[in-house]
């Protein structure tokens, strides 16, 4: 199905979205229905079988408002095992709705069903959904719009309207077999082809002028662009030529505003930003352009870049289109790729609210401290095989030198039964085992280990966690999120953490609170969390080649000891392994 049809039915739903009463504090129900479907697509000239949510590409964008229950009731006509993500809900007391396989749920079997019920708890904003098995969220993936409580404004000038932009990643090939055959050769996965805005190329690709995301806008008005990045590798920059953009707000929490030409966004991330039109009919058309953030060697990632288009209604036209074809259009100027400074600037911008109605509730006392190296490594080939990964052996990629390995049954139903025998440990190291010089030049050997490994935490728990990059096999960012929780990004930096000198710069007074972090290239990153929500909690860099390597590892926190401290029987539906 066509992305214009995408954003007309965003625009009707959130209009009717505004009609709807509240009723108090206690919040209304949405019921979705999500028919997991084959659907044929044809991107860059070239048609496809792909998966979707109800024939749509993107799919549909579920709408509430905080305090709202939503139950989204998924049928799997696929032939493949699904389950569905809602990334950065909190999902308090209800993990079972969270969805990694294998995780929080076994997967929901071709021809099975199963209903996603959760409670939007103290948030607002911008989120998404997107499958969370193999690669299948490249085609997988949609909007989450949390509107605020009704009579509640939004803490900047209400928007003209709303548009959720959503970034995605297009390759040709089925990405089944894409990653499937890498995993057989050890060798990094094929690029993809195009990036998509709002599933659309665009015209700086091949035979895509006609699939173009165009934002069509009056002069002298302020639109609130819901931006979200699921393409499945890429840190993108995001511009728009000769506009500025106002950002107010990432995963769904509210910012201290501040202006840029570009931004920044990670694969997990959401940005909403303001943008404000020219005054008076500018007699030209902008582009929007994203492209790629990277340190990674050349070759390894999709160097290409997506264009949207930005066009004024001409108000001294009559005719009904009143869009003039003709126009010049303007580009906005990218940074370089591996421009690793714009991105630490950016980052350093972002800041809580931190007022009496959006306080910034950073941990200040500290009960459990983790340094975990984050980062690639290898795998040794089989004997008498042939491997295509660095120096004939295999890409991995590990946390504290333990690559994941997921298990066959879900973790949450181990652990709530009592019965992680055989299905996970709870010795994950707290820190690494061998220290070494992290982001200099990295050891000999580069084989990590494998295992099923977790960290136990008592509920209640105050925790800090920093996480250091490492130069094996090339420095690169990792966009971690952390399932279940916000936290609080206290500090970052390049190099290696110092923990007698780094501390004392943390900021804890208003740090971004988040879901999604980049661990800096060659560089760290400090967060706090309290482990107030009980259940099994996925954490995992969101570059899906390097969760797929086993770039991810996974938290318990026990319950606690009063009855709204524990996490809530599973549902009868629950899938079965």
């Amino acid at each position: 199905m066509a992305s214009i049809s995408y954003l007309l039915r965003s625009f009707v739903l959130v209009a009717v979205l505004m009609l709807f009463s509240a009723n108090g504090a206690k919040g209304d129900t949405r019921e979705y229905q999500f028919d997991v479907q084959m659907a044929n697509v044809t991107r860059l000239c070239s048609s496809k079988k792909i998966v979707t949510v109800n024939g749509q590409f993107p799919g549909p964008t579920v709408f509430a408002r905080e305090g709202d229950l939503v139950v989204v009731r998924v049928v799997n006509h696929a032939p493949y095992n699904m389950s569905i993500h809602w990334h950065g809900i909190r999902q308090l007391r209800s993990g079972w709705a969270d969805g990694p396989a294998y995780i929080t749920q076994c997967p929901i079997q071709a021809g099975g069903s199963y209903a996603y019920k959760f409670t939007i708890t103290g948030q607002r904003g911008t989120l998404w959904w997107h499958a969370h098995i193999s690669w299948l969220r490249a085609t997988v993936y949609g909007a989450i719009v949390i509107l605020p409580k009704v009579g509640v404004p939004y803490p900047f000038p209400a928007p003209h309207k709303e548009v959720p932009v959503i970034f995605g990643e297009w390759w040709t090939a089925d990405t089944e077999a894409v990653i499937s055959q890498a995993m057989q050769t050890g060798a990094g996965p094929n690029v993809s082809d195009a990036f998509t805005i709002n599933g659309l190329p665009g015209p700086l690709y091949n035979c895509s002028a006609k699939d173009t995301f165009k934002l069509k806008v009056e002069p002298g008005k302020t639109y609130m662009l819901r931006l979200i990045n699921a393409a499945l590798n890429d840190e993108l920059f995001f511009s728009i030529a000769g506009h500025k953009l106002t950002v107010v707000d990432v995963d769904a929490v509210y910012i201290k505003p501040f202006t840029v030409d570009t931004l920044i966004i990670t694969p997990g991330q959401t940005t909403n930003v303001l943008l404000t039109t020219k005054p008076s009919y500018p007699g030209a058309t902008f582009y929007m352009l994203a492209a790629p953030y990277s340190t990674a060697a050349s070759g390894t990632f999709d160097n290409t870049t997506v264009a949207g288009i930005l066009e004024y209604e001409d108000p001294s036209s009559h005719s009904a289109a009143a869009f003039n074809k003709n126009l010049p259009v303007l580009k906005p100027t990218l940074p370089q790729i591996n421009d690793t400074s714009f991105v630490s600037n950016f980052t350093a911008k972002l800041r809580s609210l931190a007022t009496a109605e959006y306080p910034a509730n950073v941990q200040q006392q500290v009960d459990k401290r983790f340094f975990f190296t984050v980062g690639l490594g290898t795998h040794p080939c089989a004997v008498n095989g042939t491997c295509q990964g660095p120096n004939g052996s295999r890409f991995a990629a590990s946390v504290n030198n333990v690559s994941f390995v997921l298990p066959t049954t879900a973790l949450l139903q181990s652990h709530f039964t009592g019965k992680s025998n055989g299905v996970y440990s709870s010795n994950f190291p707290a820190m690494p085992l061998t220290p070494f010089n992290y982001t200099g030049a990295p050891p000999n050997n580069t084989n990590v280990s494998n295992g099923t490994r977790l960290v136990v935490l008592p509920y209640g728990a105050s925790v800090e966690l920093v996480m250091q990059g490492t130069s094996i096999l090339g420095a690169e960012s990792h966009p971690f999120h952390l399932h279940g929780f916000n936290f609080f990004v206290v500090g970052q930096g390049f190099g290696n953490f110092d923990p007698i000198n780094d501390p004392a710069k943390y900021n804890l007074v208003d740090p971004i609170e988040r879901n999604t972090v980049g661990v800096p290239a060659a560089g760290w990153v400090a967060i706090r969390f309290l482990a107030d929500n009980p259940g099994v909690w996925f954490m995992h860099c969101h570059l899906e080649a390097h969760v797929s390597w086993g770039l991810k590892m996974a938290w318990v926190v026990q319950d606690g000891r009063l009855p709204n401290q524990k996490i809530l029987p599973p549902p009868s539906d629950l899938p079965k392994c």
